[in-house]
């Protein structure tokens, strides 16, 4: 396979993978967690509300260079 054709269907392959993760994400007790963590800021004031999902956009950020580095492998 050349290594164009294997990159795209490993990106496929990562499509379906996100793809069942939110379908099942209800049921998986730590992704339904993902987005109200502790150390992710919420600012509520009158009809304004400010979020930044700091601790979640870490948690993400780790596991995607985990795993991407187990598949440069």
């Amino acid at each position: 396979m050349t290594p164009m054709g294997r990159a795209i269907v490993l990106f496929g392959l990562a499509i379906v993978a996100i793809g069942l993760v939110v379908w099942a994400a209800p049921s998986i007790p730590l992704v339904n967690r993902l987005g109200r963590l502790p150390g992710d800021i919420l600012v509520r004031r009158g009809n304004f509300s400010f979020y930044f999902p700091v601790v979640t956009s870490i948690v993400i950020s780790l596991l995607l260079t985990l795993l991407l580095s187990l598949l440069r492998r």
